[in-house]
């Protein structure tokens, strides 16, 4: 029989939407993931019995996604101290499964951290392992209180610079309930603004080369009955042109201590944009996004993507065995191919970075350490 945590951890609204769950069948826990490889053609879960199968599904955006990757990130922990492996391996083998993302390594050690505390004090394996358990459910919880605090301040901020309501936002890759122990970060901002009747539409950018725009965002958006609109990257500039646009919102998978947000790529020729036609630019991440260790964009590491990811196309094959079919050339053989993962966008061009601690603007170092001096989530070294 399953474990009672199966379900969502207390405080947490059981949602029509589960992205990742810890279940305890008699063969041993597990965790169990949304594939959101197969969105939107199937929603299929990915069992993930180990910590090589995590790393695996995390590389491949299986499951993606800042907060998300810290959750899963602090579970994985659990799932090898459980399983009685090597945790100090498996926290390594984790950490660096993604690069920029910096929330994967925050849960990461948070979970490791509790689990090398309660060795120390002497306590055994097993019950060492449980408290790396709770402390995963624990960020869990606290994700998904996060996420309902950004809305509330994110929609606050909208209604302060567009007082007319009607709101006409743009959106890059995918920042709702498929990465968040809640509704998500911007994707929750926009969100609230329907649930408001203050939203006119939601413009969906594809976020190419992976399309987590066409595939994830608009999936969301047609689940939350939002009045939507997907268009290609590079339509974005005419939008803004045409006056269509009153702001933009994205994530942040690492906010640098000046202020400089590393997200999915295409968001700085965005905040270009939005700054040149007078358009709010507003990031919404909690606290655990920000890392004061890195002194600016300059100091993001940018993870490189496969180059076959922009030279061939692939799609989700329902009821395969695998994730994917085989992809369909795009371009001729034996080209390079540029594909990095995230870009950076200078605290000169962000409006307003919106957290579960507040809105900071104009966003400044001074006022971003400020701001995490207060939440709880984060510990300034």
């Amino acid at each position: 029989m399953a474990d009672q945590d199966a379900q969502p951890p207390v405080g947490i609204a059981p949602s029509a939407l589960p992205v990742l769950r810890w279940d305890e069948p008699p063969e041993g826990p597990v965790l169990v993931l949304l594939d959101q490889t197969r969105l939107p053609a199937e929603e299929a879960e990915l069992v993930c019995a180990d910590v090589p199968a995590l790393v695996e599904a995390i590389r491949t955006l299986a499951v993606r996604g800042a907060p998300l990757l810290g959750i899963a990130g602090a579970y994985g922990v659990a799932l090898a101290a459980v399983r009685g492996q090597d945790v100090e391996v498996a926290a390594g083998l984790l950490e660096r499964a993604r690069p920029t993302a910096v929330n994967l390594g925050y849960g990461v050690r948070r979970a490791a951290g509790v689990y090398r505390a309660a060795v120390d004090k002497g306590e055994g394996p097993e019950r060492a392992a449980a408290e790396a358990l709770a402390e995963a459910r624990a960020l869990h919880r606290e994700d998904a209180v996060a996420s309902g605090r950004m809305a509330r301040f994110g929609l606050a901020l909208l209604d302060e610079l567009l007082p007319d309501g009607g709101h006409q936002l743009l959106t890059h890759c995918n920042t709702g309930a498929l990465v968040s122990g809640g509704e998500g970060t911007a994707f929750a901002v926009a969100l609230g603004a329907h649930r408001a009747g203050r939203l006119r539409r939601l413009w969906v950018d594809e976020t190419r080369p992976l399309l987590q725009g066409a595939r994830l965002t608009a999936y969301e958006a047609a689940r939350s009955g939002m009045t939507y609109s997907l268009l290609t990257d590079n339509a974005a500039g005419s939008l803004f042109a045409a006056g269509e646009v009153d702001a933009v919102l994205i994530g942040a998978d690492r906010i640098a201590a000046d202020g400089s947000v590393a997200n999915k790529v295409g968001s700085y020729p965005l905040a270009v944009l939005a700054k040149y036609h007078h358009v709010p630019f507003i990031v919404v991440a909690p606290t655990t996004t920000v890392d004061l260790d890195t002194a600016d964009g300059a100091a993001i590491t940018v993870e490189q993507r496969p180059a076959r990811e922009v030279t061939e196309v692939t799609f989700p094959q329902v009821g395969a065995v695998g994730r994917e079919t085989g992809g369909v050339i795009v371009a001729p053989l034996g080209s390079q191919a540029y594909n990095p993962a995230f870009d950076i966008t200078p605290p000169e061009l962000v409006t307003a970075i919106v957290t579960e601690e507040g809105v900071i603007s104009p966003v400044t170092g001074v006022g971003l350490a400020e701001l995490c001096a207060r939440s709880s989530q984060i510990t300034i070294s």
